[in-house]
């Protein structure tokens, strides 16, 4: 797999910095100039591409998500992680748009 697409709303991108870089710790890409005139933000960390491109009519993923793996769940855990996938402890929480993100340490 190449990257993972999510949406976000126009003007967001400052929140989503924050966030996949500032939390999650990827890097920001620069997109390719053309598509850049859309807005939106690219990030890739080990491993993983995120594109988040803005949607007129954004309405945040809920259920479908991407999992990142971390070295360190602890670091995120404002809630109990679950134990339900086995050989990983588990947290979901949503990015500043609203859209479902799991964070998956290996046990």
């Amino acid at each position: 797999m190449h990257h993972v697409q999510l949406a976000a709303p126009k003007g967001s991108e400052p929140l989503l910095r924050e966030f996949y870089e500032g939390v999650l710790g990827l890097e920001e890409v620069p997109k390719p100039p053309e598509l850049a005139k859309r807005g939106g933000v690219w990030f890739r960390g080990e491993g993983v591409e995120v594109h988040l491109g803005i949607e007129d009519d954004f309405r945040p993923a809920r259920k479908a998500h991407p999992a990142f793996l971390v070295d360190d769940l602890d670091l995120y855990a404002a809630q109990t992680p679950d134990e339900f996938l086995p050989g990983y402890r588990r947290i979901y929480l949503s990015d500043p748009v609203g859209n479902r993100i799991e964070l998956l340490q290996p046990v």
